[in-house]
């Protein structure tokens, strides 16, 4: 979840942190404080859903094809149909529980072949290696999904052929069994919208010598299964990502802004101890009136992103108030002066850069607020000037009075 209290909340805190101290020669030292940014090598998306999100279901059919006694004999195919539910819990990791129903048909080494009905149910950890390998994608056109799994399989209604019965040790007819298989397969997904995909799916399952009621040759009866289907994503597939590093540009801009802030405080203080300094003897009482005057915070930096020169919403705060105070100052003129990043881009190209920010600033100024183009110059200095020593932060514009 993204804070969105956090960070306004930390500025303010910040803000408290200055106190300007006045020494006897009205000096001012003033402590920068910045809000600390996440460091860039913890900058791991991290993907989330809701219990509501991720769920899917599959139906499909395709063939049985087993290899239980006798794996040199001639392999025999039945029809199996299949139908599984299961979520994502993550772009990676997924749970399906699948169910099987088909026939079965095995050619026995005595010369005979072997059918029966089978049913079985899978619990499934599913992976998607494309997105853990290549990056998430949640509209790749095709994945693949390699999986492992176990389960309950229930066979009944063995009918071999040629006469022949399967009887237990009593003498019993045998005409069901039970078996707990493993299974390992891959499916291949191919992405038609994003509610649907088609899938092709191999399943081996491995179970003991008795999976068909008879035991004979290998310990390991293993029942191979080719499927095909659909897959309807149930809401679509829907992961929020969250990045702890979106905000660290404005919280540096933040920094800056409160830093300037800072250094205005701390000039003000000077200018106020310096005049209280000339005040007259206490003895002297002298009336002064203040004509008070209407006026708004001026906030002198307008920053960028990088390889930009377009205002963003934040910053039109910014923008807005020196508007305002133009707007109570009726003869003050300001220079508008862009600069850039001097390591991005070359010389040539950050000197256009800065020129379009101040341009910016000045359209909207001009255009927006209605501000008189004779108030306003422009500058662009480009990279060859760098007001801050973190060079993120010389993506700006920087106002002064003309």
């Amino acid at each position: 979840m993204k804070h969105r209290v956090t960070i306004p909340m930390m500025v303010v805190g910040s803000m408290f942190l200055f106190t300007p101290t006045i020494d006897a020669q009205n000096s001012v030292v003033v402590t920068e404080e910045t809000v600390t940014v996440v460091d860039d090598q913890h900058c791991n998306t991290t993907y989330y859903n809701t219990w509501r999100d991720g769920w899917f279901l599959q139906a499909g059919a395709g063939v049985d094809i087993p290899a239980m006694e006798g794996f040199k004999e001639k392999k025999k195919v039945g029809i199996t149909y299949n139908f599984g539910v299961g979520r994502w819990f993550s772009p990676y990791f997924g749970l399906r529980f699948s169910g099987y129903y088909g026939t079965i048909h095995e050619s026995m080494p005595q010369n005979y072949t072997l059918s029966w009905r089978s049913a079985n149910i899978n619990a499934d950890v599913m992976w998607d290696m494309f997105n853990s390998i290549g990056g998430v994608d949640l509209s790749r056109p095709v994945s693949v999904v390699p999986f492992v799994g176990i389960g309950g399989t229930y066979n009944w209604r063995f009918r071999p052929q040629s006469g022949v019965n399967i009887i237990d040790d009593n003498g019993n007819l045998k005409n069901n069994a039970w078996a707990l298989p493993v299974s390992a397969g891959i499916q291949v997904r191919f992405r038609l919208c994003r509610y649907v995909d088609l899938f092709l799916e191999a399943r081996a399952q491995f179970a003991g010598d008795s999976y068909n009621n008879v035991a004979y040759d290998k310990p390991i009866d293993i029942n191979f299964m080719g499927t095909g289907g659909v897959t309807v994503n149930i809401g679509g597939k829907s992961f929020k990502a969250y990045d702890p590093c979106a905000y660290n540009d404005y919280i540096a801009s933040l920094n800056g802004q409160v830093n300037d802030l800072r250094g205005e405080l701390a000039t003000t203080v000077a200018a106020l101890a310096e005049a209280e300094s000339q005040l007259p003897c206490p003895e002297v009482k002298e009336t002064v009136h203040v004509e008070k005057k209407a006026t708004a915070v001026m906030m002198s930096t307008v920053r960028f992103t990088i390889n930009s020169a377009k205002v963003s919403q934040m910053e039109m705060v910014n923008v807005y108030n020196v508007a305002e105070y133009l707007k109570a100052n009726p003869d003050v003129k300001i220079v508008i002066k862009g600069y850039a990043d001097k390591n991005t881009g070359t010389s040539s190209y950050n000197q256009k850069l800065s020129e379009k920010r101040a341009q910016a600033v000045y359209d909207l100024l001009v255009n927006k607020y209605g501000i008189s183009p004779n108030r306003l110059s422009k500058e662009a200095a480009g990279s060859s000037s760098q007001p801050y020593g973190t060079n993120d932060w010389n993506r700006i514009v920087i106002f002064s009075q003309n």
